[in-house]
């Protein structure tokens, strides 16, 4: 019990005054801690337009057209991804929104390229079908939503 009182009395020991006077060795001062500003939270996504399926289905038509075109040669091939950036500069509200526009084109774009290596009559059936297809949409999109 003895030993235990003399080892708190030595945990307890206070230096005498002339000690304490003595200077100390200052400490080397680390630097400063960067302080990175705070980022402003990303707004939350807004909900999905009426029409996002279908405006994704017509970035997807675009992509197809766009790569079809150029396969089988025909003219105006670069006017389909022309249509493609005016589609995301009018549609592209937000950064999400373009990814997903600009990944549907490319799902229509790289779709095609396994089945179709070379323009032969079954690539020149599938630009038929997506012209038709494309103007579809873009008439059901302009009656349905135009205000």
């Amino acid at each position: 019990m003895r030993l235990v009182a003399a080892l708190v009395v030595s945990m307890l020991w206070v230096a005498p005054a002339s000690a304490q006077q003595r200077p100390r060795a200052v400490p080397q001062a680390s630097p400063p801690a960067k302080v990175e500003p705070a980022k402003p939270e990303a707004a939350p996504e807004p909900p999905p337009v009426a029409y996002e399926p279908e405006l994704l289905r017509l970035s997807e038509v675009l992509g197809t057209l766009s790569y079809m075109t150029a396969l089988c040669q025909q003219p105006g091939s670069d006017s389909w991804q022309q249509r493609m950036a005016q589609l995301l500069e009018a549609e592209g509200s937000t950064v999400v929104r373009k990814e997903r526009l600009a990944g549907a084109y490319n799902r229509g774009y790289l779709g095609h390229q396994p089945a179709h290596r070379f323009c032969t009559e079954r690539s020149k059936l599938v630009i038929d079908r997506m012209l038709q297809q494309g103007q579809r949409l873009t008439r059901e999109l302009e009656i349905r939503y135009s205000g």
